[in-house]
C-alpha cells in the first residue's frame, strides 16, 4: 500500500447521515488548529466511519465565515480517516504503519480496549485481543506519528485499567500508569466516557483530560423504548446500584426532577474471591418506589449479577416497570441470565451505547437497545479541532430540557 496525500486519501463509503443545526453552526467563526485527521484502530473501525460521515457531511453544508483564509485549505474534504495498519508477527509481537501524510495535522485516536472480538495469531493459535493489546497497539501508532502531527488527542470511551484507580494495598497504579505513559509520549487531550473515579485525572494534572456522560442520549433513549414514558416525582424514580455511581444518579435525578434512590453493598471484609469481597446483601436507602417506574443507571455492565440482583429487589419493593441504562455492556459471563430474568419480568429494557463492543447476538434480543454515540463524538471531534468550548457537551442540560420540552408538547 503506497502512501498517499491527504487530497488523496481514499473516500469512505457511507450512506447519508442527517446533520443537525447545532452542529452545522458550532464552528462557523473559529480556525481548525491544524488539519483534521482521524484514525480509528480496528477495535473502533465502525465507529470511525460513522463519525467520518458526520463530520464530511457537516463541514460541506456549513458556510464559514473564512472560507479563502490559507488555513482553510483541505477543511473540507471527502474523508478524514487516515489509513493505518497494526498487524501481528506469529510470535505475537506487533508494529504500527501509517499510509498516509499526518504531518501538522490535529489528530484524533480512536480505541475500544474492552473489544475482544479481535483475533490474532499466537504461534498458531487464535487469540483475542485483551485490554494490554489494545493499548499497546494505540502506543504503537503514536509512536509511528512520530511527532510529526500538530497535536494527538486520544479518545478512549473505555478508560483503559479504570478499575485499577486507587491503592489499597500494595498494588500497581495501573490507569495513573497509563495515562502518564500517554503524556509522555505527546498526547494533549483524553476523551472518556464514565472514568470509574474522575479523580484519576490528577495523575495528569497539566493535560486536558474530558469525562463525559452519555445521560442525553440514555434519555432520549428511554422515549424511544417506552412511548409512554412519563417524567415526574409521582412516576419515576433514578436509582444507582452502589455508593460509587450516587453522582451519576443524583445528577440524572436532578435534570428530571425526580427522585433519587441507592443501594450499598454489605460485604463480608474476612474474605476475598477473585481480588475482591463478596457482597452479603445490597442494601436500599430512598423514598419508596411502589408503583414507580425506575431507571437503575450504571458505568459498565460486566457479568450483570449486581444489576439483576437490585432489579429484583426493587420488585419485592413493587417497583412498576425498571430500566437498566448502563454506559458499557460487556456482558462478559453471557446473556442468558439475562434472558432469564427478562422472562420473570424482573426489567423492561436495557439500554447501552456503542462505545464498546456490542455483542452481535444482542440485537436479537427484544430488551435490548443502543443508543449511537457516534454523532456526539463527532461533534466533540469537530469542535476540538476548532480549539472550541466543550461546555456545553459535557454539561447537556439545556439539550435535555429542550427535549423534554419538545416531548411534553408532543403529548399535548
Amino acid at each position: 500500500m503506497q502512501a498517499g496525500s491527504k487530497s488523496s486519501r481514499k473516500k469512505i463509503p457511507g450512506k447519508k447521515v442527517s446533520g443537525t443545526k447545532a452542529a452545522t453552526n458550532k464552528n462557523l467563526d473559529e480556525m481548525p488548529i491544524g488539519d483534521l485527521g482521524i484514525i480509528a484502530l480496528p477495535s473502533s473501525e465502525e465507529m470511525g466511519n460513522k463519525i467520518n460521515n458526520y463530520i464530511v457531511q457537516w463541514r460541506a453544508e456549513r458556510e464559514h465565515k473564512r472560507p479563502a483564509h490559507a488555513q482553510m485549505h483541505g477543511y473540507v474534504r471527502e474523508n478524514y480517516l487516515i489509513r493505518t495498519e497494526t498487524p501481528r508477527f506469529g510470535s505475537g509481537e506487533g508494529k504500527a504503519t501509517i499510509f498516509d501524510s499526518i504531518r501538522g495535522d490535529d489528530i484524533f485516536l480512536l480505541v475500544d480496549v474492552c473489544n475482544y472480538s479481535i483475533t490474532y495469531s499466537l504461534r498458531g493459535q487464535v487469540n483475542h485481543m485483551s485490554p494490554d493489546d489494545h493499548f499497546i497497539d494505540l502506543e504503537r501508532v503514536i509512536a509511528a506519528i512520530g511527532g510529526k502531527a500538530r497535536r494527538i488527542n486520544v479518545i478512549m470511551p473505555y478508560l483503559y485499567e479504570s478499575r485499577q484507580d486507587r491503592r489499597t494495598m500494595r498494588e500497581s497504579l495501573d490507569c495513573a500508569q497509563a495515562l502518564k505513559d500517554l503524556v509522555r509520549m505527546g498526547v494533549e487531550n483524553i476523551i472518556t466516557f464514565e472514568a470509574h473515579d474522575p479523580r484519576i485525572q490528577n495523575a495528569i494534572p497539566l493535560s486536558g483530560f474530558e469525562n463525559f456522560r452519555p445521560i442525553y442520549q440514555f434519555i432520549k433513549g428511554l422515549f424511544r423504548v417506552a412511548p409512554d414514558f412519563e417524567v415526574s416525582p409521582e412516576h419515576l424514580m433514578v436509582v444507582s446500584p452502589d455508593e460509587a455511581g450516587t453522582s451519576r444518579a443524583v445528577y440524572m435525578a436532578n435534570v428530571l426532577g425526580v427522585d433519587m434512590g441507592m443501594f450499598y453493598k454489605r460485604r463480608d471484609y474476612t474474605q476475598t474471591v477473585d481480588g475482591k469481597n463478596p457482597v452479603l446483601a445490597h442494601e436500599f436507602l430512598g423514598t419508596p418506589v411502589e408503583g414507580k417506574d425506575v431507571i437503575i443507571i450504571d458505568d459498565m455492565i460486566s457479568s450483570g449479577d449486581t444489576v439483576l440482583e437490585i432489579a429484583a429487589e426493587l420488585k419485592k419493593h413493587n417497583a412498576a416497570r425498571i430500566f437498566i441504562c448502563s454506559t458499557f455492556g460487556v456482558f462478559s459471563n453471557g446473556l442468558e441470565k439475562f434472558d432469564e430474568a427478562y422472562k420473570k419480568g424482573l426489567f423492561h429494557s436495557i439500554l447501552t451505547t456503542n462505545l464498546s463492543y456490542q455483542r452481535p447476538e444482542l440485537f436479537e434480543r427484544s430488551y435490548y437497545h443502543s443508543c449511537d454515540m457516534s454523532k456526539f463524538l463527532a461533534l466533540i471531534i469537530d469542535t476540538l479541532n476548532h480549539d472550541g468550548s466543550l461546555s456545553d457537551l459535557l454539561d447537556p442540560v439545556d439539550r435535555i430540557n429542550t427535549f423534554l420540552k419538545k416531548m411534553n408538547a408532543k403529548r399535548k
